[in-house]
């Protein structure tokens, strides 16, 4: 029949048919309505529609599901066109139905020649050959040039001045130039607009706001938050210090691939600084939910998939998430993959680390500590020349503690002493202190959790051999005290003795109840710890009644005169344990309490007092000499000023932040997880990364966080280097290259 005239012109007069793309056209209909059956995880008939390789081979039933350039022999057009619903394809149920227009494409496609290309992400790098290049262009400007040419695109005329100047101070610092700037950099722009251009962006390099622009973009990546999220959202104090070591990496030019590498695995790295350490803080941005009643597992595995998953977004641009549950249902990456990605991950433990504060207090740190280990130096060497001539005076010292102990052990009648009448008392803020008639001093007011009461008085002439603590029960403290905390007890952790303006040495201590572990020897030494680490005199298990310590003094002093006495009692145990009631007393008899049962041991014997001390062994003369020399004065104010010099070397300026530590021991296993539910484990797996992607190389038998981040950038991997360019381009111009910055997947813009 012949066709009438009009039809033939129209026919004539139609386009040929535009080539199918695979990428835009094909694969989508592929992800979406056959891969669930003929994908990664299943094979059915042994069709698996992951590439051209795999999906053209001879099937169970003799024939081919694809045959590219023959549509007769491709099974697959039979299988999509079938009215059988045990033959169609995709099976009722499954998937929606092929549409014709999908059909038609499909089978274009295959009389094309079936063209599979690798996904273009996935794709090898590759350099293009340097082009030539005119005065003042860069290699951006001959490929834009290029296009806007072939699309009859005249190029914008070069920016003016101000704009330029402009445009850079966003690009680089991320704000507008001040008019005062603008006015500055202008008159240079006018002479030699090349060189005044080198010298701003150098400038603007060298700013510490760059890091601050180019950081700001970073922080958003790695989730940056200064709290903890979910209910309570808690505060997380020292969270700036990972958001300062971003700034600062960007601003010193820390290689990207150093960069990556420190925030992945810095804790694994050989002779790891501080620093690296630190840069691990990237993977403590998670969210942390401490509601409770929360299984701490739950959330451990919920902050480790988060890791995985910002790994792929951050560096591979995919949506890695997706196989969490199931293999993903357009990209290449299996739900086995995921979880190996996971496992890099499942044996890093949340910890902490020490770190400096910032370059500038440590800087200050480093100046006044040097000069105050140098003053100290001196003072050690003074004293050591000071021991050097103690052989002079160690004999008459010796001699005359040994007296004072004699007379003590000789003495008949009762220690006779003196309460202390208190004319000032001073205490942390808001404490109050009522001196009562017999002497003793109630105190009140607030109750801070610890603190020092200072109580000063005047001694009458005559000696001073020991000083008693009266710790005192009353009805008004809680548990009728002594001490201020809810159930009576209290922690001296330091008692200080000073008799006109000197300090006392202490020789020993006795009390009449010390609980375990705390007796009143502790009080003696001022180890300089707080907290409940700092030991001292405590009386558990006797609460609500009073008790007394009495302090030795190693050398009594003979006073001549009305003389000032102070004493301190420190308390920094902390939680309130502080005295509620007490008494002071000085004693003016002998004691045995000048110095403890061992030096009294060596100093005196069954007819008195030792003579000879040639007689005692090299052991017993170095424990009489390190006792003496609290007694020798010069000694003693040298060992105080020792001892102020180190109390005034600051501490450096370090601080704790959140980290991540590989563990060592007790490792733990990783398994897919069934639909994600931590508590239903299936297969275990080990560390890899994902088949569409070169293999990565492990150092050991397991793989870690460093080998992971090696392979990231490696340069073998197509993936970092694109995604991360794409993203630094869209910062600049607003759009990437790719406008699905964090999707290079299938579904992605090309």
């Amino acid at each position: 029949m012949r066709l009438p005239l009009f039809s033939c012109i129209l026919l004539s007069t139609l386009p040929a048919l535009a080539e199918v793309d695979f990428e835009s056209e094909i694969q989508p209909i592929l992800s979406e309505k056959c891969v669930l059956c003929h994908g990664p995880d299943e094979n059915k008939g042994g069709l698996r529609l992951t590439g051209i390789e795999l999906a053209s081979v001879e099937l169970k039933s003799g024939e081919a599901a694809i045959v590219p350039g023959n549509i007769d022999q491709s099974h697959l057009l039979d299988r999509i066109h079938s009215t059988d619903e045990d033959e169609v394809m995709p099976p009722p149920g499954k998937a929606e139905p092929l549409s014709a227009e999908e059909k038609e494409k499909l089978k274009q496609w295959i009389a094309e020649g079936a063209k599979w290309p690798r996904h273009w992400a996935y794709r090898e790098l590759s350099s293009l050959d340097k082009p030539s290049l005119s005065e003042g262009q860069s290699p951006i400007d001959h490929f834009v040039a290029q296009a806007l040419k072939k699309q009859k695109i005249s190029p914008s005329p070069p920016a003016d001045d101000i704009t330029l100047i402009r445009r850079l101070f966003y690009d680089l610092m991320g704000l507008p130039p001040t008019p005062e700037q603008v006015a500055d950099h202008l008159p240079r722009f006018q002479q030699n607009r090349k060189k005044a251009v080198e010298r701003l962006v150098d400038d603007l390099l060298a700013s510490p706001h760059f890091g601050e622009r180019w950081g700001r973009h970073w922080l958003d990546h790695a989730r940056y938050a200064d709290s903890d999220g979910y209910e309570k959202d808690n505060n997380r104090p020292n969270a700036w210090r990972y958001r300062d070591w971003v700034i600062n990496a960007i601003n010193r030019d820390l290689p990207f691939d150093q960069f990556t590498i420190e925030q992945f695995a810095g804790d694994l790295l050989e002779k790891a600084t501080p620093d690296q350490r630190l840069a691990t803080a990237f993977n403590r941005q998670t969210l942390t939910n401490t509601e409770g009643g929360t299984d701490k597992e739950q959330w451990r595995v919920a902050a480790v998939m988060d890791r995985v998953e910002t790994t792929g977004t951050v560096w591979l641009g995919l949506t890695v998430s997706c196989a969490r549950c199931h293999t993903h249902k357009y990209d290449e990456i299996t739900q086995k993959e995921y979880y190996e990605l996971f496992a890099y991950f499942n044996n890093g433990d949340e910890t902490n680390t020490s770190v400096i504060r910032s370059e500038k207090e440590f800087t200050a740190w480093e100046k006044a500590h040097t000069a105050k280990s140098a003053e100290l130096k001196k003072l050690e060497a003074e004293r050591q020349d000071l021991r050097a001539s103690f052989g002079e005076r160690y004999q008459s010292l010796a001699h005359y503690t040994a007296k004072f102990l004699l007379a003590a052990k000789q003495q008949k009648d009762d220690a006779h002493r003196i309460v202390l009448h208190p004319k000032k008392i001073t205490g942390p803020k808001g404490v109050k202190f009522q001196t009562n008639k017999d002497r003793s001093v109630l105190v009140s007011g607030s109750s801070p959790d610890s603190g020092t009461y200072v109580i000063e008085g005047e001694l009458a002439p005559g000696i001073v051999t020991a000083i008693r603590l009266e710790a005192l029960s009353d009805p008004k403290l809680p548990s009728k005290g002594p001490g201020r905390v809810k159930h009576g007890n209290f922690v001296l952790n330091h008692i200080r003795v000073l008799i006109d303006g000197k300090e006392q040495a202490l020789g020993d201590a006795a009390a009449n109840h010390s609980q375990t572990n705390w007796p009143v020897t502790n009080a003696l030494n001022d180890d300089g710890v707080t907290g409940p680490k700092g030991k001292g005199w405590a009386v558990g298990n006797e609460f609500g009644k009073s008790h007394h310590a009495d302090f030795g003094l190693v050398h009594p002093p003979e006073l001549q005169k009305k003389t000032p006495i102070r004493i301190e009692l420190k308390q920094n145990y902390g939680g309130q344990h502080m005295i509620g009631k007490f008494r002071i007393s000085v004693q003016t008899s002998p004691t045995l309490l000048a110095a403890p049962k061992p030096i009294q041991d060596l100093l005196l014997t069954q007819q008195g007092i030792l003579s000879d001390y040639t007689l005692l062994n090299p052991k017993q003369t170095r424990q009489l000499q390190d006792f003496l020399e609290k007694v020798d004065p010069a000694i003693r104010d040298k060992t105080g000023e020792i001892a102020r010099a180190k109390a005034a070397i600051p501490s450096k300026p370090e601080m704790s932040v959140r980290v991540i530590g590989e563990r060592s021991g007790n490792r733990r296993n990783t398994h897919v997880f069934r639909r994600g539910e931590f508590k239903e484990p299936l297969d275990q797996v080990h560390a890899g990364t994902f088949a569409s992607l070169p293999p990565i190389a492990h150092r050991g038998e397991n793989g870690d966080r460093l080998d992971l981040a090696r392979w990231l950038v490696s340069g073998e991997n197509p993936l970092p280097p694109r995604v991360v360019v794409n993203r630094m381009w869209k910062h600049l111009f607003g759009q990437g290259l790719v406008g699905t910055v964090d999707d290079f997947g299938v579904r992605g813009d090309r």
